[in-house]
């Protein structure tokens, strides 16, 4: 009988071990394990009602994977399948849960009418559609290549969706795009449309930088417009924050953010509580001849005043040396040569002191040569995830201090699309509000890269899945590769306030140790995460804590 229960303990103990994972102020916890898990989770969507709600994919379908909230067990699994709209299926677009009621969002393209319409499906408490549908959005297009596409953001309450359509008619020679905010009972609180011709001006950038919505139901777009005149060799930047405020009817208020021999790379915003809008991101230098290099100078800092429209800060900080040679080695930083454009803004996280922490990404996505032929052709796809930078920026707009993370990501697979939105024609319009890895592609490898960072009590940590053999090296030049994602382990990075990092390892990494993927998670507080872990056929959710 003792026997048995030293048995039993051991076995409790090891049961809590495997589920239980402690680097340095975080800690992981795992519920029960998904059985028969052939959908892969790729998106949280949130928790309502003692209930988890999650997105799953297989192959080319997508599921409503419902979990209890107390042990994460499985409660139900459906598939989603929504009602044809003009005798055509929608195209999944996105999961969301507003105000505590969970929606589908599907698209469909009316060939005969040339409109893009978006759909809404509300889902029951048990993960299963229900009749209560709307339609969101028909928006008059051209043709079906050129039917644009929808971005999705919530907001901070979690009861509003901020919805943008964006298109670009090449034959016209305009771009359009068009705003609505929804609220938890798809009704249409706000919308506009827009429409920006490029006649004669065939070189000319223009990028939909970012869109956010705020506290207040006020929404805001950045638009960045770059144009180069051939004749006076000048280079012509437009870069604007356009607010539609509920206090005034959302009517669309433009603030102009000047300046001269610089262009903006990207941008991410912030709309406060406070009133203000916070603008930060990559900038180039400008030659002599109009013409910008394209490259990374340095970050850039605004802050906009919502009520009077007005700039109250505006400062350009060049990488210090330090960090060049973390980015692209010591000769070349010596030369005062600048960064490659290979970094996209991986977060944006607001300091106690009212400052900001941004963090930047290199990413590169590699299409390989396709084989077969015609629709049955396969496509290899490697995704590199690799150095972080961080960028802490004081409240005044300068920067307090950078430091790199080193890491080395990749992922490959192969697939018989690539599934990222284009644009048709030859001209340079971008979304750069939307870029990220779609959800088809999520379950095949990507969502084991990147990072999560978490700040709380003022300090930042970042978690990542890393090699072992990279046991506590911060040297970015001694980093090994992580190519097998099955065999990852986590770990996190410290900063201190002057920047430095700390490296904190995982010390009783267990043999059947689950894996973190950190592209699939619902931050629920500042302190607790939902996740989603993996180890080749064993899945499980789980809740990361700061301690």
């Amino acid at each position: 009988m003792i026997k048995k229960l030293m048995c039993l303990s051991m076995m409790l103990s090891l049961s809590w071990m495997v589920n239980s994972q402690t680097i340095g102020p975080i800690t992981i916890t795992h519920g029960q394990e998904i059985e028969a898990d052939k959908e892969k989770i790729v998106r949280i969507a949130g928790e309502a009602n003692g209930k988890i709600y999650t997105l799953a994919s297989k192959k080319d379908n997508f599921y409503i994977k419902v979990f209890n909230s107390e042990d994460m067990s499985l409660i139900s699994t459906n598939e989603i399948e929504m009602k044809d709209f003009k005798d055509k299926e929608p195209e999944f677009e996105e999961i969301a849960v507003i105000d505590g009621r969970i929606y589908i969002l599907g698209s469909v393209y009316d060939k005969k009418e040339k409109v893009a319409n978006l759909l809404a499906v509300e889902i029951s408490e048990d993960g299963k559609l229900t009749d209560n549908a709307k339609k969101l959005f028909s928006t008059k297009v051209t043709k079906n290549r050129e039917r644009g596409a929808f971005y999705i953001k919530e907001s901070p309450n979690l009861d509003r969706l901020l919805i943008l359509h964006a298109a670009l008619f090449d034959k016209e020679e305009v771009i359009q795009y068009e705003i609505k905010l929804v609220n938890n009972n798809l009704d249409i609180m706000a919308e506009y449309l827009e429409k920006v011709p490029f006649n004669d001006r065939r070189d000319l950038e223009f990028d939909i930088a970012d869109f956010d919505v705020n506290f207040n139901d006020d929404f805001f777009i950045v638009i960045n417009e770059s144009f180069r005149d051939k004749k006076t060799k000048t280079n012509h930047e437009k870069f604007q924050l356009h607010a539609f405020k509920a206090a005034n009817g959302y009517q669309k208020e433009v603030t102009d953010i000047a300046f001269t021999d610089k262009e903006i790379i990207n941008c991410e915003m912030l709309a406060g509580d406070d009133g203000r809008v916070r603008l930060v991101g990559f900038y180039s230098s400008v030659r002599k001849s109009g013409k910008a290099n394209k490259e990374l100078k340095g970050v850039y800092a605004s802050v906009v005043d919502v009520n009077s429209n007005s700039v109250e800060q505006l400062k350009f900080n060049e990488f210090d040396y330090e960090t060049k040679v973390k980015l692209i080695g010591e000769r070349r930083a010596k030369k005062g040569k600048d960064v490659k454009p290979l970094y996209v803004t991986h977060s944006l996280v607001q300091k106690s002191d009212g400052g900001l922490i941004l963090l930047s990404e290199y990413q590169q996505i590699v299409v390989g040569r396709s084989s077969g032929i015609g629709p049955l052709a396969f496509t290899p796809v490697t995704h590199i995830n690799n150095e972080i930078i961080v960028t802490s920026i004081n409240p005044d707009g300068t920067v307090g201090w950078s430091n790199v993370i080193p890491k080395k990501q990749k992922a490959a697979y192969t697939t018989m699309s690539i599934g990222f939105a284009a644009f048709s024609g030859n001209s340079n319009f971008t979304v750069s509000a939307g870029v990220s890895v779609p959800v088809a592609v999520l379950g095949k490898g990507p969502e084991y890269l990147s990072a999560m960072p978490v700040y709380e009590n003022g300090k930042l940590t970042v978690i990542f899945n890393d090699n072992t053999k990279n046991y506590g090296v911060t040297d970015i030049e001694e980093i090994k590769w992580l190519g097998n994602y099955n065999k990852a382990v986590p770990t996190a990075m410290t900063f201190d306030d002057n920047g430095e990092i700390t490296r904190l390892d995982q010390e009783d990494v267990q043999k059947q140790q689950l894996v973190l993927r950190p592209r699939v998670f619902f931050r629920k507080t500042d302190k607790e995460y939902i996740i989603y872990s993996s180890r080749k056929s064993q899945d499980k959710l789980g809740r990361m804590s700061v301690n």
